[in-house]
């Protein structure tokens, strides 16, 4: 069990990325809110120990991504309807982009991780490969392509 000084360390280097993530997969508040105590239950129960900051940064990705599919895999939350609350969240979260945060929401799954832990966490298309356990080419063929959805759906021009 991790002491309360490494926890609130951890909660402050890592709840803006954790709720991130919440917000592009579950489009809920109040999810958001359950998935982010989970991972920091997750985390103060934990015996890993991390080789690095970058490990541990990995480490409450994966968690988070893994915690939000297990979520969405549910049978009673397959069959619900996103709150309209979603939006004006996700607006709180990032006013200064919350157009092109709905637009990230609104790719297909397959897209989102990608775009957000290259985009938004700065990691490059090896690094964001080792993370969700993918082919390097096959991260650059969906930043690609998602790239080429959000210019459609922002209005972008094609050529940019």
């Amino acid at each position: 069990m991790r002491s309360e000084q490494e926890t609130v360390r951890a909660v402050e280097r890592y709840a803006d990325t954790v709720r991130r993530l919440c917000m592009i997969h579950l489009k809920s508040y109040h999810d958001t809110e359950d998935i982010f105590q989970t991972v920091f239950l997750k985390y103060v129960l934990s015996s890993v120990v991390f080789e690095n900051e970058e490990h541990e940064k990995a480490w409450f990705i994966r968690v988070t991504i893994n915690a939000c599919h297990d979520l969405l895999r549910n049978f009673f939350r397959s069959h619900m309807v996103p709150l309209e609350e979603a939006l004006h969240q996700a607006a709180e979260l990032s006013p200064d982009h919350s157009e092109v945060l709905e637009a990230v929401r609104a790719l297909p799954a397959k897209y989102r991780d990608v775009v957000y832990l290259h985009y938004y966490e700065g990691y490059t298309a090896g690094e964001t490969a080792r993370i969700l356990g993918k082919n390097v080419n096959t991260v650059y063929t969906l930043l690609t392509r998602s790239r080429q959805i959000l210019r459609e759906k922002l209005g972008g021009d094609a050529n940019e």
